[in-house]
């Protein structure tokens, strides 16, 4: 009787583990985004926690899906474009822990740095508010132009106060700038696309933005949803040791740890 007992506790222990086992749906784009995140998902089985991972291949179409009930939640955009994003398409979403930090870079098929760009040069810049702005602000950084007073985190290049080079701008979607090297003498890529590019950021870029920028990458739920234990314990595994040791032997300092 007691073996009886013990065996139908166990059932029992076992029935209520799968009824408490949660199933999510995560956006990412693709490189450490997604890799990261299948990780997490790696780390998060055993514990209830089982993560579809959704790689999107541009950063308009995750807001709109978790938007839409589509995703419980995404891990790809920092915070300036998300609250661009909620301000300009009225998004009810909401930030529940920081991720990584991926410097931007300034990439090119011909030259060796920054100080070779020739006058009337073409540089390719992501076309979305928020990471064109991070791309000029990564230029004015390093004194190739000069930006006018007052226009914060997103400039665009009608607010150039100065460009001694004459540079053209080239606004395109951020995953098809590392495919413009061809046809611009530098290009300003995020970290992922230029990752998935196959580009090495350490040694490829002729120039990095520094480590303490803005920009912290963040997960991202509906709001409502802040509060629910999925949402802790995915942020819990995700700031866990296992994946910090993930992230900083896969990506070589490429890629920042930014909780």
């Amino acid at each position: 009787m007691r073996r009886i007992l013990t065996l139908s506790l166990s059932a029992l222990a076992l029935s209520a583990a799968m009824a408490a086992a949660e199933d999510i749906t995560v956006g990412v784009t693709p490189g450490e985004h997604a890799e990261i995140m299948e990780e997490v998902a790696k780390l998060a089985a055993p514990k209830g926690l089982n993560i579809k991972v959704v790689e999107f291949s541009d950063y308009v179409v995750p807001n709109q899906a978790l938007a839409d009930g589509d995703l419980n939640a995404n891990s790809f955009q920092h915070v300036p474009y998300l609250e661009n994003q909620i301000k300009d398409r009225g998004f009810k979403l909401a930030a529940v822990g920081k991720t990584i930090t991926t410097p931007m870079g300034v990439y090119s098929a011909s030259l060796k740095s920054l100080d070779a760009l020739p006058e009337g040069g073409k540089v390719a810049i992501p076309n979305d508010p928020t990471n064109g702005g991070r791309a000029l602000l990564l230029l004015q950084d390093k004194g190739i132009i000069k930006l006018k007073e007052g226009t914060g985190l997103t400039p665009s290049p009608l607010d150039l106060a100065e460009n001694p080079r004459k540079l053209k701008f080239l606004e395109l979607d951020a995953a098809q700038l590392p495919r413009a090297l061809k046809d611009a003498d530098a290009a300003v890529i995020n970290t992922n696309f230029a990752l998935a590019a196959g580009m090495k950021p350490k040694t490829d870029a002729i120039a990095m933005e520094k480590a303490d920028s803005p920009y912290a990458n963040v997960i991202v739920v509906r709001q409502g949803d802040e509060d629910k234990p999925w949402v802790r314990e995915l942020v819990d595994i995700y700031h866990s040791a296992e994946v910090k040791t993930f992230i900083d032997s896969k990506y070589d300092g490429a890629v920042i740890t930014a909780w």
